[in-house]
């Protein structure tokens, strides 16, 4: 199952009232765990950025005038995440932002059916608790220690290890059988018979020790010899 882990850095928090997107950034994850691939870029937003954000993100005019404009890399945006999952916290504002940069350079706005939010997951996972992403690593014992600043790509990292656990963590469950789904990710395969069985541990001597003591216990009524055991 793959799924883009994404999020945005802006100017401010109302697409649809002139804020521009600053910088975005995407992990993609396989079976919920990330496979290496990433796509990350600073963006001119082609405006200002009040100081506010700035004390923020570390992001300023200055030093993303000659940063590719949303236009120049929405195509690439387009083809990194394929027709995978996008997951971010909050969701419902990243995907204000992505549709509007994507309606503003005439592309098709990504149908909100795609969007998973796991600021919701969290919510109803542990209701009456904080579901911020700073909160939920906290939770999880996700370090933070390399989130000096508010950074698209390490969010995105952040909560590629927030959603993992979300969804139950590395050990989510133990089958035999080879199932999908959540619950069944580690799976026993059947491995093939040895060239050569192993030469048997036990002595004769053993056996028929073992023989005479399952005799005084029940005998043939014994769960060992009913199921084929010995």
């Amino acid at each position: 199952m793959r799924e883009i882990i994404f999020d945005t850095e802006t100017t401010g928090f109302h697409a649809l009232e002139g804020d521009r997107i600053t910088e975005i950034g995407c992990v993609e994850v396989v079976d919920l765990i990330p496979t290496g691939r990433e796509l990350q870029h600073l963006v001119n937003p082609e405006r200002d950025i009040p100081k506010e954000v700035t004390q923020i993100t570390g992001h300023t005019v200055e030093m993303l005038r000659d940063k590719p404009k949303f236009r120049e890399i929405a195509q690439e945006f387009l083809d990194f995440i394929g027709d995978a999952t996008l997951v971010a916290h909050n969701a419902r504002f990243d995907m204000s932002f992505i549709n509007m940069e994507l309606e503003r350079c005439g592309k098709t706005p990504i149908a909100g059916n795609r969007f998973k939010d796991t600021a919701v997951m969290a919510r109803e996972r542990f209701p009456g608790s904080p579901a911020s992403l700073d909160a939920l690593c906290k939770r999880f014992d996700i370090s933070l220690g390399s989130r000096i600043k508010h950074g698209a790509l390490i969010d995105a990292y952040l909560l590629a290890e927030v959603y993992l656990e979300l969804n139950g963590g590395r050990e989510q469950g133990l089958s035999f059988d080879d199932h999908s789904g959540p619950g069944h990710t580690v799976v026993f395969p059947a491995r093939p018979p040895r060239p050569e069985p192993l030469p048997a541990r036990v002595s004769e001597e053993e056996r028929a020790a073992h023989e005479a003591f399952l005799e005084t216990i029940g005998g043939d009524r014994t769960l060992w010899k009913t199921l084929g055991l010995v």
